[in-house]
């Protein structure tokens, strides 16, 4: 069941880590084939739900033994109806894989949560079209009404909040913030950006906020940066109050754009003490950044690099 919808620990100033890239370390590092980079589909086997806990164990433990605060995040990003459509999904088999998602970490929690490290759940939704290409615009009622049968799902599992990421666009991201005021959930909102910091449909990171925000009368509790390099957005970071907004980074280990990335044959993991140090002059920039983790090529070793990197600091 949730325990901490009316109060989320990392809301304070406390430091938080999450896991890093699980699509590209299951891909590369485990040898899986993800059909749509759908990590959901895991579910469907003993030993792909294995080896989901095992990685999942693996980012746990660093925050643990650090002694900071772990946020889960359900492995749903394609959990969605038109990415389950095309991987044969019933409705009935794409409600169980978002429960069972929650289920997983409501049980990894009672195992790695101590005083010290709290354990928020976190429903991860993603974009209903491609992660890095908005190519097909989804309005503001469409998105509510898509994302919503999930964004129920993971709340009835008992998911603490819903963390919506990649996304692409302001539209879609009113659409899911209101599905969740609907509920009565929490909701994070992470854009993408390239790597001129600006959304992929030119909007600025200042501008996106400011848009939901004031279409949601400000319902996100905050406001992420995931899937691009600290190199690519820490020259928009200008002070301005809108800034207070932001209290999580996902970084990627690639200093490459996103067009690069997906052309790349190989995993660019870059240099995890060089993240780590990046993610310490980000939090110099953005007094409210608590959330701390990794997107496309990390894992385990980027994120205790920046977890000591932060710690130090």
């Amino acid at each position: 069941m949730s325990k901490y919808r009316s109060s989320l620990p990392q809301l304070t100033n406390d430091m938080f880590i999450t896991d890093g890239g699980i699509e590209t370390y299951l891909i590369f590092h485990e040898g899986i084939d993800l059909p749509h980079f759908a990590a959901f589909d895991l579910f469907r086997t003993d030993s792909g739900r294995q080896v989901l806990m095992d990685y999942y164990r693996r980012h746990a433990r660093i925050a643990r033994d650090h002694g900071v605060g772990f946020i889960f995040e359900t492995a749903t990003w394609r959990a969605s109806p038109d990415w389950a459509r095309q991987l044969n999904y019933s409705q009935a088999e794409l409600a169980q894989a978002n429960q069972a998602s929650v289920e997983m970490l409501l049980g990894l929690r009672d195992e790695f949560e101590t005083p010290q490290t709290k354990c928020v759940i976190s429903g991860c939704v993603g974009p209903r079209g491609d992660g890095y290409d908005p190519e097909r615009p989804v309005s503001a009622r469409e998105a509510q009404t898509y994302h919503g049968e999930q964004i129920s799902t993971l709340a009835n599992a008992g998911a603490d909040l819903i963390t919506a990421i990649t996304m692409t666009n302001v539209d879609e991201s009113i659409g899911i913030a209101r599905a969740c005021q609907n509920e009565e959930l929490p909701v994070v909102i992470s854009f993408t950006v390239e790597t001129d910091g600006k959304l992929p449909t030119g909007d600025t990171l200042q501008s996106a906020i400011e848009a939901v925000d004031n279409a949601t009368d400000a319902a996100p509790s905050y406001y992420m940066i995931n899937c691009a390099h600290p190199t690519h957005f820490d020259h928009v970071l200008d002070g301005d109050a809108w800034l207070d907004r932001i209290n999580g980074v996902w970084a990627n280990a690639s200093k490459c754009s996103h067009e690069e990335l997906d052309e790349a044959e190989a995993l660019d993991e870059g240099n995890p003490h060089e993240l780590g140090q990046d993610f310490v002059l980000l939090q110099q920039k953005m007094p409210k950044l608590n959330v701390l983790g990794g997107c496309c090529g990390t894992d385990h070793r980027h994120i205790e690099a920046i977890c000591m990197a932060c710690k130090a600091a």
